[in-house]
């Protein structure tokens, strides 16, 4: 193989470096995690436990621990906030299932179709309950006000995400704002983390900056997946977006593209819900004549080209490089 060649050769993402490095800590944020859903209401162990078990990739959590490694902190602090960040994270995907009625996640029934809907609303009350006593624990205002601010404007940009459905005309900025706020600001929190418990406040706005990237590109990543991933590896159905009218990226660089025949498809099965068998293979078509999945995978990579100067500050060391993995992996994974 030439240099060039070499070169070129994609890298295959990996977060195993990542796992490696923080392994006791994400065991300690697990063993807290099941600890708190325990109850003497056997319901909400019951739901909490189904969620949290199904697996996931734990990603904003190792995001406070790997970042709090990076800027040396020895303490226990960073396990308890971890594990605040994943119960305001499985507390907006319990809520989240139960608005877009889905029925699979992560390979496995969800939650509101396994108990119900009110059952999954309140336990996610729950879990974002035990979130905040996590936070308050903690006792400082300056995390509280971080994990909060972050729970009040992932709110917002789910409302914001409701408003946007059925509107393939979203400009690509309102888009932008909206994954920003419902995804991207929870990883920007999860990585401020780290630097707050160290002490480096001079370290907070490097590592905010890369958990915004990282968050962007995540969420481009799985609007493109949304159309054109293997369900036996994505975890759950494909084409979920497209059967309840959300409009992501894909639609929007689709819908610009096209002619006033393609407009009109867009509007007849996203703005009027009205959908026929086949529609979701014509919608692929429609996305692969304008490369709006390419465009879409290409700016996920920016961002995460972005993230990683984010880090340029940073010595070289083996949690730094864990980091720019995270990048890699957000950037081109298949799950």
């Amino acid at each position: 193989m030439t240099q060039a060649a070499a070169i070129e050769k994609p890298k295959t993402a990996s977060l195993d470096a990542l796992y490696k490095l923080i392994q006791n800590d994400l065991k300690k944020v697990d063993a807290l995690i099941l600890d708190r859903v325990k109850s003497q209401v056997p319901l909400i162990s019951h739901v909490a436990s189904h969620i949290i078990a199904s697996g996931g990739k734990r990603i904003r959590p190792a995001l406070t621990l790997i970042s709090a490694q990076l800027c040396g902190y020895t303490g226990e602090r960073h396990i308890q906030l971890a594990a605040a960040v994943e119960f305001i994270h499985t507390a907006t995907l319990l809520h989240d299932d139960v608005v877009d009625e889905s029925k699979i996640r992560r390979g496995l029934a969800t939650a509101n179709e396994l108990f119900g809907n009110k059952a999954s609303i309140l336990v996610g009350d729950f879990l974002l309950s035990q979130a905040f006593q996590l936070m308050v624990g903690d006792g400082s205002l300056k995390v509280l006000k971080i994990l909060s601010d972050a729970a009040a404007v992932i709110s917002k940009g789910e409302v914001m995400q409701l408003m946007m459905e059925g509107q393939p005309e979203t400009t690509v900025e309102n888009y932008l704002q909206v994954i920003s706020s419902k995804t991207a600001v929870l990883f920007a929190a999860a990585c401020e983390l780290g630097a707050v418990v160290s002490g480096q406040e001079n370290r907070e706005e490097a590592l905010r900056e890369f958990g915004i990237y990282i968050g962007l590109a995540f969420q481009l990543i799985d609007d493109a997946l949304d159309y054109t991933a293997d369900e036996a590896i994505l975890g759950k159905t494909v084409g979920d977006d497209f059967r309840e009218g959300k409009i992501t990226l894909p639609v929007i660089l689709a819908y610009n593209a096209g002619n006033e025949a393609e407009k009109r498809f867009w509007q007849r099965t996203l703005s009027e819900m009205i959908q026929e068998k086949g529609d979701l293979e014509e919608a692929r078509f429609f996305m692969r004549q304008y490369d709006a999945i390419g465009q879409t995978i290409a700016m996920a990579k920016r961002y995460c080209q972005k993230a990683a100067l984010a880090l340029s500050t940073f010595d070289p060391s083996p949690a730094r490089g864990a980091m720019l993995d995270i990048a890699d992996f957000c950037a081109s994974r298949e799950y």
